[in-house]
């Protein structure tokens, strides 16, 4: 495209629409792609037609260039379009209708039985220049709620000691239960199992003198404020370094692992998608293909003729 044309309308996203230097070069490559495609078919960018910009979407995909990719160049050239057809420069936009490849969504990643009782378990050791016996047992029992009732971050740092009229979760201690205000504000139970109900009956005492007196949270900082989301995503890093695992982990996933792990186990897709509060179990089905992962490197490691089929 001339610099006549890709001028004001860089110029027009730099001032206007305030886009970022990195967002305006990656807008500037895909409209010179453009520019270039059209050059190749004698036609000028104003004259295109539907016909066109397919067979130039099909050259992106020529390219092997990744959904995601091809999206982003796709959504520059339909602004060029866009911003002409306000200015009345064309008469239509030739990429209306026409749609990028839809990306295969990733599967959520998921520690092995093993590396999730590896970190609870380290949760509850002494560390290498960490001693404080009340903060060792507060990250035991983070991790024990987080792996053993699959909830959510915001739900884990929400929970309170005991149940107020301004509570949005709590523990009941008496029939070991959580119970959470998940997303769309939709509330639900999770039973709590004797390994994170240990946990938190030994880290209740000591957070009663670590937390400030009109603290209601269930988990403290060192300050004795509630804990943040942020502090228990640096708090589990740690712990997984410490465990020696070798992947990065997060507080999702371990809400994952509660969720394959369950479904390995039981089979009973309909009471995963209740734990987990999910509105559709179409949310849920993802753990079947994690399930099938499991069971594919199963195959793999023990079958004779796993080989034969590689």
């Amino acid at each position: 495209m001339p610099n006549a044309d890709i001028e004001p309308y860089l110029q027009h996203l730099a001032v206007e629409r305030r886009l970022a230097a990195r967002t305006l070069a990656l807008y500037r490559a895909a409209l010179t792609q453009l520019n270039i495609a059209a050059q190749g078919d004698g036609v000028t960018l104003r004259d295109a037609q539907p016909h066109h910009l397919r067979r130039w979407m099909a050259g992106l995909r020529a390219q092997k260039l990744a959904p995601r990719s091809i999206a982003l160049v796709l959504s520059a050239w339909r602004g060029l379009y866009r911003w002409w057809g306000q200015r009345a420069e064309v008469g239509h936009n030739p990429l209306d209708g026409l749609h990028a490849p839809k990306a295969p969504k990733p599967l959520p990643k998921a520690l092995s039985v093993d590396q999730a009782v590896a970190l609870a378990d380290q949760g509850g050791r002494p560390r290498v220049g960490h001693d404080n016996e009340a903060l060792r047992a507060r990250d035991h029992a983070v991790v024990e709620l987080l792996y053993g009732c699959g909830l959510r971050i915001g739900e884990l740092v929400a929970l309170d000691a005991m149940a107020s009229s301004l509570s949005s979760g709590w523990i009941d201690r008496a029939d070991r239960s959580a119970h959470v205000l998940g997303k769309g504000g939709k509330r639900r139970s999770v039973p709590v199992g004797s390994a994170a109900a240990a946990a938190i009956e030994r880290w209740l005492p000591m957070r009663a003198a670590l937390a400030r007196g009109d603290e209601p949270a269930l988990f403290v900082s060192q300050r004795g404020a509630r804990l943040s989301a942020s502090q228990v995503r640096a708090r589990l890093a740690q712990l997984a370094r410490a465990a020696g695992l070798p992947t990065h982990v997060h507080p999702h996933m371990l809400r994952h692992s509660f969720a394959s792990h369950l479904l390995q186990s039981s089979g009973d897709l309909r009471a995963v998608q209740e734990l987990l509060g999910h509105a559709n179990i179409t949310t849920t089905q993802i753990y079947t293909k994690l399930d099938h992962q499991h069971l594919a490197r199963v195959y793999d490691a023990a079958h004779p003729r796993a080989k034969a089929r590689r």
